[in-house]
């Protein structure tokens, strides 16, 4: 049996290791996890590009002045890439428990702000030296030969932080389609107004098909890449269609702990509707960084947020060099 994370040395030695390097180390972690893709993401590897509109509610103007959330008259053009969250691009959609919808929203005469969002609501790490305590300890147990139902417990066993975001992945089922998932942008960002009043809110897109799953039988006949050849029929017949939330937060409500969800009671605003109408190539060179916001958006105090920043410029890097 493989002895539990009581290698206090390991968390230890990562958390004196400098700032500086921690995102360099931490994208070799994650190249640990299916080895180096030459060119790809060194997470969400896989995945699918699309063309889309989003059209803004206009409830949301009294919030933020981000421009691609205030004029209800307003056709914002945008970029969305679903995607698995796997860092290996040929693993097998259901392999890949996890999903993903990063959006770049780029409205004329306004900043570009993207907004990336996955299946689950919760992180699994409050901090970046807590999150690559996580991956190295990952792929020890992968090196180990621990299946991946077991290292799932042993990781939740011995990071406590984690555990939230375990049983939300232990949950999910395959998706029928990356239209029929509801997505979460995890983070807690702040909303800026006319006046400079900040308020904490959180970001949902509600699929317009529903949420549905498939059973194993139905799994069975279905190839490989089943979530790209869907999503690219579906877009034939009629664009993908999903509701964005702002969830508005309280005083009390952490916005420096991903691991932490907020109440299910928070006051939600259908912020506006994206319709994803036809599947494109990846452009050259598209980050999608949740740290670009733009004007009337900042990050939070969420120190995993800023984190990723640097985590995925290295990665771009990496795979614009080929590596």
């Amino acid at each position: 049996m493989e002895k539990p994370f009581a290698n206090q040395s390991m968390a230890a030695d990562t958390h004196l290791e400098d700032p500086m390097q921690l995102h360099n180390r931490t994208v070799d972690a994650l190249e640990g996890l299916s080895g180096v893709h030459p060119g790809k993401r060194r997470v969400h590897a896989k995945g699918l590009c699309c063309r889309a509109v989003f059209r803004p509610s206009g409830f949301a103007a009294g919030l933020t002045i981000a421009a691609h959330l205030r004029d209800k008259t307003a056709e914002i053009e945008a970029i969305v890439r679903f995607s698995g969250s796997s860092s290996d691009p040929s693993l097998a959609d259901v392999l890949s428990p996890g999903k993903g919808l990063a959006v770049r929203f780029m409205p004329a005469g306004g900043d570009v702000s993207v907004l990336t969002a996955v299946t689950v609501p919760v992180f699994f790490a409050k901090s970046p030296a807590s999150f690559l305590d996580l991956i190295k300890e990952a792929n020890r147990l992968k090196g180990g030969g621990i299946e991946a139902i077991a290292a799932a417990a042993e990781l939740a066993a011995h990071f406590p932080e984690a555990r939230h975001a375990m049983a939300h992945v232990g949950k999910l089922r395959p998706p029928a389609s990356y239209g029929t998932c509801r997505y979460y942008a995890i983070h807690a960002f702040m909303l800026v107004d006319e006046k400079g009043n900040r308020r904490p809110a959180k970001f949902e897109w509600m699929p317009e098909l529903g949420v549905e799953t498939l059973s194993i039988g139905e799994l069975k006949s279905l190839p490989e890449d089943y979530l790209e050849r869907d999503a690219a029929e579906r877009i034939k017949k009629a664009p993908l269609r999903f509701r964005l939330n702002i969830v508005l937060g309280r005083e009390e409500d952490p916005t420096d702990d991903p691991t932490l969800p907020w109440p299910d009671d928070r006051e939600r605003i259908e912020a506006g509707i994206l319709d994803v109408t036809d599947v494109i190539e990846e452009p050259d060179g598209l980050l999608m960084d949740p740290t670009i916001t733009g004007e009337g958006i900042e990050p939070s105090d969420d120190p995993i947020l800023r984190f990723r920043s640097p985590v995925y410029e290295e990665s771009m890097r990496r795979r614009s060099r080929g590596e």
